[in-house]
């Protein structure tokens, strides 16, 4: 039902071209307009050929990936429990 889904930071240089065509290639979350940038996001699948298409259009600066799928959300504790050392 859902897809795999990877996000992308696009820099611009030019927010009207940016609002009107980043549609074409993904959803777009968010746009700055104070840092030019859009945080968007594109199917895991088609990943490197997305980048590659945003990377030819005129008003992109720079397209990074990002790396949230891929960090641990799990976290597990290692450290003994020092609160039954404290009396009440």
């Amino acid at each position: 039902m859902f897809t795999d889904r990877s996000g992308l930071i696009v820099w611009i240089s030019d927010l009207k071209a940016a609002t009107k065509q980043l549609d074409r290639y993904g959803s777009v979350h968010f746009i700055s307009k104070k840092l030019h940038y859009a945080a968007m996001y594109v199917h895991a699948a088609k990943l490197e050929d997305t980048i590659k298409q945003l990377q030819k259009l005129p008003f992109v600066k720079k397209v990074e990936r990002s790396y949230r799928n891929e960090l641990p959300t799990e976290y597990n504790s290692n450290m003994p429990d020092k609160t039954q050392f404290y009396p009440m």
